[in-house]
């Protein structure tokens, strides 16, 4: 049974880079053939994508937030990590990791409990 779990603060100040981490058990980070996203669900609002780490390493990101979004990671933890710089308000939501099997388009098996995220001053 895999599981995902997110971590990092819960309130990041506008401006400021936004990191969490995504602890993987269960399965490791490695294997073929998945994807390990980040996705987000603003107050009110759908799902939104972010961006995944493919098991090879090979990173993928939103385009509106491929500009301020990294994702890497490290296997000697099984961990992948999210980082998202000069936050806004409009940053504030839940985040979830999950995993996606290459080639189920947007699909995932297995999904973090999600950790809420606010920017505020």
């Amino acid at each position: 049974q895999v599981q995902l779990q997110e971590s990092g603060p819960g309130l990041v100040k506008p401006s400021q880079t936004l990191s969490l981490t995504c602890t993987v058990s269960g399965g490791s980070i490695t294997t073929s053939y998945y994807y390990w996203s980040w996705i987000r669900q603003p107050p009110g609002k759908g799902l939104e994508w972010m961006g995944a780490i493919r098991y090879s390493g090979s990173t993928y990101y939103s385009p509106s937030l491929k500009s301020r979004t990294s994702i890497s990671r490290d296997t000697s933890k099984n961990q992948f990590t999210l980082q998202l710089s000069s936050v806004t308000p409009e940053d504030t939501a839940v985040y979830y990791c999950a995993r996606e099997p290459e080639g189920w388009k947007a699909t995932y098996d297995y999904w973090g409990q999600g950790t809420q995220v606010t920017v505020s001053s």
